[in-house]
């Protein structure tokens, strides 16, 4: 009895992680009709529609590649020039050879599954060439979300009162713009001679709570102080848009990490579209959103969430009827703050519209 104890407990670790990377039944149900056996990676490509290509929801990330979920926070980056494979038998995704390393050499064993014969390559030391990080494909596409990773998206309303602002300009000048000389006061000597530009705009509000989550900061561009004092001088050297006197100074936001794979939050998120980027009432596939919710409800980078429509109402007989909400989409969270995060739409079959409801899929 003693030993079959024993034997139970050295299995059970074995048997937890085979069932963390198993893929679950549905998986194999998950897969296109239309998806193909292969496909080469090419410069432009991002992780989700290549996932997508293949399966019906590419936020499926852990069990799409393979995966636990430690594996992905260390993930392995894909090149262009790579090869991924379907393994229909799986309903999981390789990356062309898979490479180990060994005390004699490299052994490299080609995926099974895709018609090819497996083979062992010895590899005699020597200098070899590994693709840079900087080469590797993105989750999402970055030239939509590129711009919004360092530009201050949201301002938490007690900082207000004590932002440096600008006060003014030379000879009574009302516009500035491109290496336009400027002047501000209430900026601080020690947090350095670069900052950005930017103007408040609406209240963001929880629609649901009625709580403040901050003041939407609208960008307007960089500067720089060659002068402090009180006034300070500063000059701007790039403007997005008109700037003014009562603008507001900030510090340069760092860059939010851009490595982060799509997957479901680990908590249910229930969130609220309270913001289209541009300022418009309506947004479609790349959209920009706000969304109510940030990193204190537990969300992340890289969560992806799905997007609800509110049932309508319909009458019938003499009496109503709220039909169900709609499912139509899908919006992958890129830049999160403590109460407030933005995301990008990623797909979606109707106008996404304000307070349209984000859910953990």
């Amino acid at each position: 009895m003693r030993k079959i104890i024993s034997l139970i407990c050295l299995l059970l670790p074995v048997l937890a992680v085979a069932a963390e990377q198993a893929p679950p039944p549905d998986m194999l149900l998950d897969i296109r009709k239309d998806a193909p056996d292969r496909h080469i990676v090419v410069k432009g490509d991002n992780l989700w529609d290549i996932s997508g290509k293949f399966f019906k929801d590419p936020w499926k990330w852990p069990h799409i590649w393979g995966l636990n979920k430690d594996s992905i926070k260390n993930p392995h980056w894909i090149y262009p020039g790579d090869v991924i494979f379907l393994d229909r038998n799986s309903g999981t995704l390789r990356i062309g050879e898979g490479i180990t390393a060994t005390a004699s050499g490299i052994v490299s064993t080609p995926v099974s599954g895709v018609g090819e014969t497996e083979s062992i390559v010895r590899l005699s030391p020597e200098v070899r060439e590994i693709p840079s990080t900087h080469d590797a494909i993105r989750s999402i596409p970055f030239s939509v979300i590129g711009p919004f990773l360092s530009q201050p998206l949201v301002i938490e309303t007690g900082t207000l009162k004590d932002a440096p602002v600008l006060i003014g300009a030379r000879e009574g000048r009302v516009v500035l713009g491109n290496d336009d000389v400027a002047f501000a006061k209430g900026v601080p000597p020690g947090k350095g001679d670069q900052w950005q530009i930017y103007r408040p705009g609406k209240t963001f509000v929880d629609p649901d709570t009625n709580e403040v989550l901050g003041i939407e900061a609208i960008y307007l561009g960089n500067a720089e102080v060659t002068r402090f004092a009180d006034p300070s001088t500063i000059r701007i050297h790039h403007a997005v848009e008109e700037i003014s006197a009562g603008d507001l100074l900030v510090q340069p936001s760092f860059e939010a990490e851009n490595t982060y794979l799509p997957r479901a939050p680990e908590s249910n998120i229930s969130a609220s579209v309270i913001s289209i980027y541009g300022g418009v009432s309506q947004g479609g596939q790349n959209s920009i959103v706000a969304l109510s919710k940030g990193q204190r409800d537990g969300l992340a980078n890289g969560n992806v969430l799905a997007l609800y429509r509110k049932g309508e109402e319909i009458k019938s007989g003499g009496k109503r009827y709220t039909l169900p909400d709609e499912r139509y989409g899908l919006v992958f969270v890129f830049r999160v703050f403590h109460k407030v995060s933005y995301g990008l739409v990623m797909q979606t079959k109707l106008p996404v519209q304000l307070l349209d409801h984000a859910n953990t899929p």
